[in-house]
């Protein structure tokens, strides 16, 4: 088995470099809705926003700050949110990593673990007001398994994006 080298003085495509990332948060944000499991009370941590978070923890200048708009749009349609949960707190979340980056000298993977370990337990406590604000009577105490499985997968999802990345690097 020969493993690709790419040749000096390759380029990946463009298109190669900017889709792959905006791909792989869009499957995420819809691989929940697509797993085949019913249960009762929602389980599965924001795959998507835990992705976009990686990527852009990963790569500070892969993204414009205004990307968690679209990109939350699609998390709302694909996962069945109310239209502009997502859009609204996935930007906020943008502008908070974009002010700690600014703010902090250096950061490490812990930083990082910390950072998405509380963005999305910010998400999950919006939405969860946000869905209060619409009539929803969901207790506050949905969100622990979620919080639990997003600071669990965290590192996981770091490595398959290392991955997926690796490859979109290669000519």
């Amino acid at each position: 088995m020969t493993m690709h080298v790419p040749k000096l003085g390759n380029t990946p495509s463009r298109w190669r470099l900017e889709a792959i990332p905006i791909a792989c948060v869009i499957l995420a944000s819809a691989l929940p809705s697509l797993l085949p499991v019913l249960v009762q009370s929602p389980t599965l941590p924001p795959l998507g926003l835990l992705f976009l978070l990686g990527w852009r923890l990963l790569h500070r200048e892969l993204w414009p700050l205004w990307i968690g708009a679209p990109l939350g749009l699609a998390d709302d349609i694909l996962s069945g949110h109310p239209i502009g949960t997502a859009v609204f707190l996935w930007t906020l979340i943008m502008i908070a990593v974009e002010t700690i980056d600014q703010r902090l000298m250096w950061r490490d993977y812990w930083h990082d673990w910390l950072i998405a370990i509380v963005a999305c337990l910010f998400f999950l406590c919006g939405d969860i007001i946000l869905s209060w604000l619409a009539g929803s009577s969901a207790s506050l105490q949905l969100i622990l398994p979620q919080t639990l499985w997003s600071a669990l997968l965290y590192p996981l999802i770091v490595r398959v994006i290392a991955r997926v990345d690796r490859w979109r690097m290669m000519a």
